[in-house]
């Protein structure tokens, strides 16, 4: 397949947005039971904030993958069928679900909801429905390429695990980073489920490019065309220019090119980072926690990338390989 930067940064960015908030909601609920250190309600409003602000430009970066932007609205009308539908709508949920946990948390309102006599019930209540939101907007996400079966790539629970890990390894590094600065007594607990996620989305990742070499192809010439003898020969494509499925449904790089950028986002999204992580933890070095950061997301991008790209359109053995 072809990737659209637009969807690059679409699910990278919303990927690092729903981590962060779930971590911030993790150590939220750590503080309340008294086994992490206690943080002002300002801490996680800005957090909030911040995260909000990653799903806001994964949703303008989406906007330019729209042929026709101002009917956007109709990709909801599907929802019973499509998971596409099911994420545009979880999305908007989910934005809205952590500005109010940032409302509370900035107003710093609570009640005793459940008669529990603990402080934070308003955010914890408000919070999980975000997690529910989020992990809801993880699943919709990958299963809008793991359900599409003739991409026999993608067509593995694996995608949406690998989603979910690297969106939250991701949010987890930018909350080590950020509790650097605001909460130092935080930053062991974010870096530290950084370093097990990313080690985790390793694994499966790893195991997803394993599958994938492995992969026994069910589409031949003989079933595009519905004919079974043994010795069809393709000699033309019926045309000598582009069109829009030999631009839309094939990347165009070399084998070459696409092990560098395997082995690019190998190398940047997992052992640099933890490397990075495990040196800020043991320096107490909030610059090389940021850099933990930078160094996954950007690859992350290499990452997202070579997921669209790897994927093998079964049409591709008319356009491409012929011609």
């Amino acid at each position: 397949m072809h990737p659209a930067l637009s969807v690059v940064f679409l699910t990278t960015l919303i990927g690092v947005g729903q981590g962060l908030f779930l971590a911030l909601f993790s150590s939220q609920s750590y503080t309340i039971v008294n086994i992490l250190p206690a943080q002002p309600g300002s801490y996680y409003a800005l957090g909030g904030l911040i995260a909000l602000a990653f799903l806001v430009a994964g949703l303008i970066a989406s906007v330019f993958h729209l042929g026709r932007p101002e009917r956007a609205w109709r990709a909801a009308s599907k929802w019973r069928t499509s998971w596409l539908s099911r994420e545009v709508i979880a999305l908007p949920l989910v934005m809205a679900l952590v500005f109010v946990y940032a409302v509370v948390n900035w107003l710093e309102l609570d009640a005793d909801l459940y008669g529990w006599g603990l402080p934070g019930q308003v955010a914890l209540t408000v919070g999980s429905l975000g997690v529910a939101a989020t992990l809801a907007l993880f699943l919709c996400t990958g299963m809008i390429y793991a359900a599409i079966r003739f991409l026999q790539e993608w067509a593995t629970p694996l995608t949406v695990v690998n989603y979910f890990l690297l969106g939250s390894a991701s949010g987890f590094a930018f909350a080590a980073a950020y509790a650097a600065a605001l909460a130092p007594g935080m930053v062991e607990f974010y870096a530290g489920w950084a370093i097990v996620l990313t080690l985790a989305a390793c694994a499966t990742r790893i195991a997803s490019l394993v599958r994938n070499a492995r992969l026994k192809r069910v589409s031949n010439l003989q079933t595009a065309i519905g004919v079974r003898h043994p010795q069809v020969q393709q000699q033309a494509m019926g045309f000598m220019g582009g069109s829009y499925n030999t631009r839309e449904y094939f990347h165009g790089r070399s084998l070459v090119f696409m092990k560098s950028v395997k082995w690019i986002f190998l190398v940047l999204v997992f052992p640099v980072p933890v490397l990075l992580l495990w040196a800020g933890l043991a320096l107490d070095s909030g610059a090389l926690l940021w850099l933990a950061f930078v160094v996954q997301y950007v690859g992350l991008l290499f990452e997202r990338w070579f997921f669209f790209a790897q994927a093998n359109h079964p049409q591709n053995l008319y356009y491409q390989v012929v011609g």
